[in-house]
């Protein structure tokens, strides 16, 4: 598990000693003496008395106790905790509580390794945070499990404005509104549990240390890739943010996330095991892990250097750099300069059979290309038409008038536009230096483009054509079936050489564009995206004090540009995922009008400003559906914001019905909006389609909530359809299997 930093860890370490006389004593001057617990306004006189009711009590769970009692009767807090962490402990317990049952705070703690906790945020970084209620299931998912529920309270750190190294303890109260003197009672508890603690006062040095280790620990979070420490037994010491997602998971995150994270942590042990002792210099090599989140392989490169510190001893400082998709990009350039090789492979044995068949033929055949130069010949033609070694003059005399004759006759056949010619030399042949009429066949072969590839020619001669009729006629047949053939073989060797271009031209493009288009998006903008949103939330919300009207405005406007822009983001990134089939489905069975009520909770303020009415029909007796529910309830949201969009007056109307016939489910979102045209009813599910494509159109959007909505509800093995008049409004139709995907 990571550990907090140094300074935190270490705030209540051995060896330390209590300070005589300081802390609280000197607030006082001389005061001594226990006071009965007697409380009153928040005067001076209160604030005496806190304090020296401090003086004769040496136990934290004492203190925590008497002051959290005076908190209640001064200011009217009805309910409040304070946690310590005790020395060399892993953990927030709780010393102190009022207002809650004793089983419930006796055994709550809170662990220093659960980063998501905002409790453990509060610590951190040493403010006070404001956790609000929870209204919704989301907001109890977000809030920290505490004895207050869902009722909001107040986060302040102990130990932040008095002389501690680090904050130690916090303190938690439940009313909404803060306290004008908490601060001021917060370092007056701090200081005496800090006394009580032993812990030495902090030197300028160490503040300056402090600060430093505070900007190391945020440079190393904004690194992208992993960073880590871990001992000589691979144990993991202190890591950033994106390692902490790769070897972390809170105790209640899922089984399988924190099998992944066991997995991982095994991996990387095994990796380190065997170089952190031996190897003094920085060690590669590649690191296979899991990904948390969906279960898919990360490769990494495993950069890791040996360190030594005089007191911590030996560890091993190591960083994860990611190569999962070079490797890809490598495999899938591997396996495109495959498919030229494979081709060229195929069309080598193409053309040796192309030979054999020529070769087998009695009759001398020629193949000229465009140019009219001969690229293949059997045989009886090379008899006709190649001097022979050591001819005497008269035979190559022969052999070039031959030539001659059939150039000539070759020339006539590229100028005409005939794609057949059948004509007659007069040949001579070489070895007996006879005359030889021959009937000359040519045929065109054409590419897919209509462009002239070759001229296959066939000879026959004439001296036996009055006995070889039928012979000739067989010829012609096989010339016929030869140069379908050819053609064909050219056609698909010309086909299957355009098809592998394109591909690798396409792949090449969608590799590099789907690359930059995840790491660009997930990183460089959902990143500082969402901390705007965050930070804009809290402004809103008052941490950082009161927000004037207009200024509240202006942030209300920035908070809501950020979510479009937010919802722009991830309905791209849905549609990465689900064409890559990355797309997660969770199947649970669950309640229709418990989906609908959220859904129409979610969108109340739109629909609000709209002045719209949203009306649901569910009958009493339907019976849950087995789905997955946030992807039931993406597509509804998706629809009903499309209604309130495209609609300006009128209302919106969400209907449930079963058919136990069909064993489906109908949900339909009808609207009294501008309506769609049957021409274009279709269109509106493709991907970044838009009706009205043009820079002054009047609705905004992506074109990709509906593409994404009818690909889940494909993924659910359901169908989303449409029916719509213009101007008479449209209804959209989700049918899913009540008995989920099969």
């Amino acid at each position: 598990m990571a550990r907090l930093p140094a300074a935190l860890s270490g705030a209540a370490g051995r060896g330390r000693r209590a300070r005589a006389n300081g802390g609280l004593r000197e607030v006082i001057g001389s005061a001594g003496g226990r006071q009965p617990v007697v409380f009153g306004s928040d005067s001076l006189a209160a604030r005496l008395r806190l304090v020296e009711g401090f003086l004769p009590r040496t136990k934290i769970a004492d203190c925590a106790q008497y002051a959290l009692h005076w908190l209640g009767e001064v200011h009217h807090v009805s309910k409040s905790l304070c946690l310590v962490r005790p020395g060399g402990r892993q953990a927030l317990l709780t010393v102190g509580a009022v207002g809650f049952p004793t089983a419930a705070t006796s055994s709550f703690s809170v662990p220093l390794d659960d980063w998501s906790n905002p409790l453990v945020h509060a610590l951190t970084h040493c403010r006070p945070v404001y956790v609000g209620p929870a209204h919704t299931a989301a907001d109890r998912r977000r809030r920290p499990s505490t004895p207050f529920d869902d009722a909001p309270f107040h986060v302040v750190p102990l130990g932040a404005l008095g002389l501690a190294e680090e904050p130690f303890g916090l303190l938690l109260f439940s009313p909404a509104e803060l306290p004008a003197h908490v601060t001021w009672f917060a370092g007056v508890l701090g200081q005496k549990i800090d006394q009580i603690l032993g812990l030495p006062a902090v030197t300028d040095g160490d503040r300056g240390q402090a600060r430093e280790r505070a900007l190391l620990h945020s440079i190393i979070n904004a690194v992208t890739d992993p960073i880590l420490l871990t001992d000589t037994e691979g144990r993991l010491l202190i890591a950033n943010a994106r390692a902490l997602t790769l070897f972390a998971a809170s105790e209640e995150a899922s089984e399988g996330r924190r099998g992944a994270v066991r997995m991982n942590t095994m991996l990387l042990s095994s990796a380190l095991s065997r170089k952190a002792i031996e190897e003094t210099g920085a060690a590669r090599r590649e690191l296979l892990l899991v990904n948390p989140a969906d279960g898919s392989d990360l490769l990494f490169e495993l950069l890791s250097t040996v360190t030594h510190d005089a007191r911590q001893g030996t560890g091993v400082v190591s960083i994860l750099r990611n190569v999962s998709d070079l490797r890809r990009a490598s495999e899938e350039i591997e396996e495109n300069d495959c498919r030229p090789r494979v081709a060229e492979v195929q069309a080598r044995a193409e053309s040796d059979r192309l030979s054999l068949i020529i070769d087998s033929v009695a009759d001398p055949i020629v193949v000229t290309d465009a140019g009219g130069a001969t690229s293949l010949m059997n045989e009886p033609a090379e008899r006709l038409f190649t001097v022979p070694a050591r001819a005497s003059a008269t035979v190559q005399r022969w052999v070039q008038a031959n030539d001659a004759h059939f150039s000539s006759f070759i020339a006539g056949m590229l100028v005409s536009a005939d794609e057949r010619r059948v004509g007659e030399m007069a040949l001579m042949d070489p070895n007996t230096g006879e005359a030889m009429p021959v009937e000359a066949i040519a045929g065109k072969i054409l590419s897919e483009h209509g462009e002239l590839t070759a001229v296959v020619t066939i000879l026959h001669d004439r001296r036996e054509a009055s006995g070889k009729s039928q012979l000739y006629e067989q010829l012609k047949q096989a010339s016929d079936e030869l140069e379908r053939k050819i053609q064909a073989a050219t056609a698909d060797i010309a086909h299957q050489n355009e098809l592998l271009r394109r591909q690798a031209i396409e792949l090449e493009q969608a590799s590099a564009l789907k690359s930059q288009f995840l790491a660009n998006m997930s990183h460089e903008f959902r990143t500082p995206l969402n901390a705007m949103l965050g930070y804009t939330s809290m402004l809103l919300q008052g941490v950082a004090g009161p927000v004037p009207a207009s200024a509240r405005r202006q942030l209300g406007r920035i908070e809501s540009n950020g979510r479009h822009l937010l919802t722009i983001i991830n309905e791209i990134l849905d549609i990465s995922r689900i064409e890559a089939g990355r797309m997660p489905l969770q199947i649970s069975r669950f309640k229709v009008d418990d989906l609908l009520s959220e859904v129409k909770a979610e969108l109340e303020p739109i629909i609000m400003r709209s002045k719209l009415t949203l009306t649901t029909s569910v009958p009493k007796d339907l019976a849950p559906v087995s789905a997955d529910r946030q992807k039931v309830k993406q597509i509804l949201l998706n629809l009903v914001s499309n209604a309130v969009k495209f609609t300006h007056q009128g209302g919106i109307m969400i209907r449930a019905r079963r058919s136990e016939r069909d064993r489906t489910l109908t949900l339909s979102v009808a609207d009294t909006g501008i309506g769609i045209a049957p021409a274009d009813q279709e269109k509106i599910f493709e991907d970044f389609r838009q009706l009205d494509n043009s820079p002054t159109r009047a609705y905004g959007g992506t074109g990709l909530g509906l593409s994404i909505c009818r690909r889940l509800a494909q993924m659910l093995n359901g169908r989303l359809s449409v029916e719509s008049r213009l101007g008479k409004g449209s209804t959209f139709t989700l049918t899913l299997p009540t008995q989920g995907r099969k």
